[in-house]
């Protein structure tokens, strides 16, 4: 699943973003109104992951902001109960697999979120996926994680939107599909999905939102340090043009330059924060980066991360705990620029398919 190991793809072009606010807000409560909760009670939510290769910040975050909300019961599940190995960094402790999972909810859960994976059509999880749909949850796609959705048959003749690096590959195996251009979330049926790997923190606050109502949200948002979960989404402004794609061939030819760096963790460090500066760095092709602790920890969700004392002396990833999770983000692609230069945060923001320019001290 290492996005652009190929720089030859480009995706679907599209025309620039002409919404008026007034659809904006339409698309944005059609999605409130349709993931409202329908059974009684505190919603169970799954985040789902397969045991090697899935995508870090789609499995960390959605599970995190969702703990944080303190709305919904939370479940990371697996194939297997035990390690799961996150890309592109870090790695974590699953206490459940998907067995126990249906054994202590008959019913099924009320939302299951799926995380970019791998193997995008790992029967484990693609069965799972279909069971869950047929007992009524709704089914939320983040990233590329709308392949796995789409190869568990739930996005054929409904709407959806996914990373712009995948969207060909989609449509060319799920012709019936209907793209939607310049939108982070869009939900058709029962199955939601949403763009590149950050657009899963505007569509949890639009899904804590349909829980919980507007204020808790605001409330989260504000923890979070976002101003806006809006579904409002220039896609034309994601692709691959002849000097980006010399940019990862280059990349990807220096092979040697990579460093190998240490982030120290503790118990309670946030997840979200975490995840995105990891990622982050990791994505510009130069750097590895592993948790550094005496051993594993609990982050703030109560997630295990799988952490072990330094071998060596490695560089230090920055990290700064006392930042809200995406003003971390911002001050990653900063220091990212400083380090690596222009061309790298190009490229960070393009995998991250972060539609914001980060605000850096000159």
């Amino acid at each position: 699943m290492a996005l652009f190991a190929l720089a030859g793809c480009g995706g679907v072009s599209v025309p620039p973003a002409q919404a008026d606010a007034a659809t904006i807000e339409r698309q944005a409560q059609s999605f409130v109104e349709a993931m409202k909760p329908r059974r009684p009670g505190k919603p169970v939510v799954a985040v789902l992951a397969v045991n090697e290769g899935t995508e870090m910040t789609d499995f960390l975050v959605p599970h995190a902001v969702l703990q944080r909300s303190g709305l919904v019961e939370v479940h990371a599940v697996a194939p297997s109960r035990g390690r799961v190995l996150l890309y592109p960094a870090l790695e974590v402790e699953v206490a459940e697999d998907l067995a126990s999972f249906d054994e202590a909810n008959p019913s099924g859960a009320d939302y299951v979120i799926v995380p970019a994976m791998s193997d995008d059509n790992d029967p484990a999880a693609t069965d799972w996926l279909k069971q869950q749909a047929e007992k009524g949850a709704r089914i939320i796609g983040v990233c590329a994680g709308a392949l796995v959705v789409a190869n568990a048959g739930l996005l054929d003749g409904r709407r959806f939107v996914t990373h712009w690096y995948y969207r060909d590959e989609l449509l060319d195996d799920h012709p019936t599909a209907q793209y939607v251009p310049h939108q982070r979330y869009v939900v058709d049926r029962d199955v939601a999905t949403t763009t590149g790997i950050t657009a899963s923190v505007p569509m949890l606050l639009a899904l804590v939102e349909a829980i919980g109502g507007r204020d808790r949200a605001q409330s989260l948002a504000a923890d979070l340090g976002v101003s806006s979960w809006s579904p409002a989404h220039d896609s034309s402004r994601f692709g691959l043009d002849a000097r980006r794609r010399w940019n990862y061939i280059v990349n990807a030819i220096a092979f040697w330059q990579r460093e190998r760096w240490s982030v120290d963790v503790k118990d309670g460090t946030d997840d979200v924060a975490l995840a995105l500066a990891a990622d982050a760095w990791s994505r510009t092709g130069r750097v590895s980066v592993d948790a550094s602790a005496a051993g594993p920890v609990k982050l703030g969700s109560g997630m295990v991360l799988i952490a072990r004392p330094l071998e060596q002396q490695l560089p230090r990833m920055p990290f700064e705990p006392a930042l809200k999770p995406l003003q971390q983000l911002d001050r990653t692609l900063c220091g990212i620029a400083e380090r690596f230069g222009e061309s790298k945060l190009d490229r960070v923001r393009m995998e991250l398919e972060y539609p914001t320019a980060p605000r850096c001290e000159s």
